[in-house]
């Protein structure tokens, strides 16, 4: 059974809720359990929020790799070529933000 506390949103697996919330610290009463329509929601969305958290972390490593060769500075083709990729890391990484945002305002966290 998943449970979502109404503090914070922390969404806690187990039969009952937890005596407090391990986010916010919010006692057991302010947690509710999630009807099995929104829980299975939260356990579909899982790998694809994983995906997405994923995505946004190799984006960050291309944009480091990026700024590391503009920096280098070896030669005009290769700085262009690394500022184009910053520029498209960045939107790839804002459309999985947008994504991920999604799903939390659709309680599928």
């Amino acid at each position: 059974m998943l449970w979502k506390c109404s503090v914070c949103g922390l969404v806690h697996e187990g039969p009952e809720a937890p005596e407090k919330c391990p986010k916010c610290g919010a006692p057991k009463e302010k947690f509710v359990a999630l009807s099995d329509d929104d829980a299975k929601k939260v356990y579909a969305s899982d790998r694809t929020n994983d995906i997405h958290m994923e995505i946004i972390r190799l984006s960050m490593k291309i944009a480091d790799l990026a700024d590391e060769g503009v920096k280098l500075n070896l030669d005009p083709a290769c700085v262009s070529t690394f500022r184009q990729a910053k520029n498209e890391v960045w939107i790839i990484k804002q459309r999985s933000k947008a994504e991920l945002a999604g799903h939390m305002a659709k309680g599928k966290w």
